[in-house]
């Protein structure tokens, strides 16, 4: 007992000791920190680092006004080093998240800039400094999105004025119903993304691009850069590159764009490949002269022939030699709600013809082969999903239904419904070195349909439901991809940009494609999975035309297939 009120005493003897010690060293501190402070408002940068230096303590407020000393003789890399410190002390002290940033971003760490402000963020979400901080970071990188999402919560940036370059060739009402800001008004996320999505429905911009220039002390000049279609009127290149970019596969693309002033276009393609000839010719014209609502007229003829040997299994003898003659009309409406928002509808009528002397009495009268008339109506819905602009990283979707009716004894109603997902991520802070892609795309026919509304899994250019290392063709004729009325598709890209010049770019990168389809009536689909893998090279001509070439392995059989086509 007398050992335990010993040890007792001993403690608090040794207690009382440690409270008088840190009592004597309070008022030290506190004179410490006072002088510190004193000189660095005389501006005695030196002085503030030797004295806050020689505080074994290294309280939080020395560390920070240590770092600010440091920042002002421009030592960013001991500054830096300096609010380190101070944040493993006092992680909840946004001082010192701010600060170093500050250094960073001197040190050219903008990175690690961005990723203190936006720590800094989640303590004090409404601190105006930090948000004008990281905002002006992602205007250097050329990052608007990001800059304006930051901005905007503190009413920036106020546009002075609005200045187009080069002037455009489209009537000066179009450009203006285009535009969803002006000044004097703050530029908002959402009235950018909208000007962007109405240009891009006019079919006049390829490319958009816009820059904020400083005017006065708070103000700015928005300059959008419009890199308008050009043809014949401007040079012989923008003329031929686009017309005789499909001349390898006996394909040329006519074009003429905003006819009279008035994003009025016209676009066709002529091919005499004589296996699967095609005429394509659509008009599309802004209804009411408003940027948000443009009509398109159609009309598509084909005369293909098919070899179906290796996917439709439902007759005795293969069909190898079946010609397919079809002509299609119709009419388009793409409206843009805003810049997250877009939707689309419209009707058509479908005429084809089979023909193949000994094809009738090999299938029995299946609907597949039917010549027929049909009449279709469609509606789809395009969505932004999830945007992180500061990670230049978007998701969106879509929606599509199509309803219509085959008007022969063996057809009747039909309709599909289907979607997708896309991924998109730049890694890099600008620019587009790297791009990674990723696509699920799926839909569901249903009814008794002809062949060529049929799904299609492979390389064929009139169809964009790529498996890269599965051909469309058996000696140029159609039908060895599979096919079927429920389908599934995954692709995903890596582009890495290898050349960079002003007359075009070079990307390549590896890709993988997975697919299934299949079909209710067991002639056509494959139940597997199917899984291709390759490298794709992309040529982007003048920013508009792509050549792009392709060598996929399907990965079942072991077989390899080369293909070249353009991308508009």
């Amino acid at each position: 007992m007398k050992k335990f009120i010993a040890t007792c005493v001993f403690v608090a003897l040794w207690d009382l000791s440690s409270l008088a010690t840190r009592a004597q060293q309070a008022p030290a501190d506190s004179l410490q920190l006072q002088t510190a402070q004193r000189l660095y408002t005389d501006q005695k940068w030196e002085e503030v680092i030797r004295l806050t230096s020689e505080q074994s303590g290294e309280t939080s407020e020395f560390l920070y006004l240590r770092g600010m000393a440091l920042m002002r003789l421009n030592r960013w890399q001991e500054a830096r080093e300096a609010f380190t410190s101070g944040i493993e002390k006092t992680p909840q002290d946004t001082r010192f998240l701010v600060e170093r940033a500050g250094a960073e971003y001197r040190l050219k760490y903008f990175s690690a800039a961005k990723s203190d402000l936006r720590a800094a963020l989640r303590i004090r979400p409404k601190d105006q400094y930090t948000l004008d901080f990281l905002g002006t970071i992602y205007v250097l990188e050329g990052n608007l999105e990001a800059a304006l999402k930051y901005w905007n919560s503190e009413e920036k940036p106020r546009l002075a004025r609005v200045t187009l370059s080069p002037t455009p060739q489209l009537k000066e009402e179009l450009i203006s119903r285009a535009l969803a800001f002006n000044a004097p008004q703050v530029l908002e996320l959402g009235a950018f993304r909208t000007t962007e999505a109405r240009l891009a429905n006019l079919g006049v911009f390829p490319q958009v691009r816009l820059e904020l220039n400083p005017v006065g002390d708070s103000d700015y000049e928005a300059v959008l850069h419009l890199n308008e279609r050009g043809g014949w009127e401007y040079s012989r290149w923008t003329g031929a590159i686009p017309l005789l970019s499909g001349a390898p596969y006996q394909t040329v693309y006519p074009e003429w764009y905003n006819i009279g002033h008035r994003a009025i276009n016209f676009a066709s393609m002529v091919r005499w490949d004589s296996q699967k000839r095609r005429a394509y010719a659509s008009l599309t014209v802004p209804i009411g002269r408003e940027a948000d609502r443009v009509v398109e007229i159609f009309v598509d003829g084909r005369d293909e022939n098919w070899n179906l040997s290796q996917t439709f299994s439902g007759s005795a003898a293969p069909i190898t030699d079946l010609n397919l003659r079809r002509i299609e009309a119709g009419i388009e409406l793409h409206s843009v709600v805003n810049g997250n928002w877009s939707w689309t509808a419209g009707a058509g009528v479908i005429g084809r013809s089979f023909r193949n002397g000994d094809m009738t009495a090999s299938i029995g009268g299946s609907p597949f082969f039917t010549s027929s008339t049909s009449l279709e109506a469609s509606a789809g819905v395009k969505r932004a999903i999830w945007t992180v602009p500061e990670r230049r990283f978007t998701v969106t979707g879509s929606l599509e239904s199509r309803f219509g009716r085959g008007f022969k004894d063996n057809l009747g109603p039909f309709g599909s419904t289907g979607g997708s997902i896309r991924a998109d991520w730049l890694p890099h802070a600008k620019g587009e070195a790297d791009a990674f892609h990723l696509s699920i795309r799926g839909s569901n026919l249903f009814g008794s349909v002809p062949l060529d509304q049929l799904f299609e899994l492979g390389l064929d250019r009139d169809s964009e439901l790529w498996l890269r290392g599965h051909s469309a063709t058996t000696d140029g004729r159609k039908g060895r991809a599979p096919l079927g009325r429920l389908y599934v598709l995954i692709n995903s890209d890596y582009d890495r940009q290898l050349y960079n010049g002003g007359f075009f770019r070079v990307l390549a990168g590896p890709f993988v494609d997975m697919g299934k389809i299949t079909d209710d009536s067991a002639a056509f689909g494959d139940p597997r999975w199917l899984v291709d893998t390759g490298v794709q090279v992309k040529l982007r001509v003048l920013g508009s035309v792509a050549v792009v070439l392709s060598y996929g392995r399907d990965l079942r059989n072991g077989r390899g297939t080369f293909f070249g086509t353009t991308e508009r």
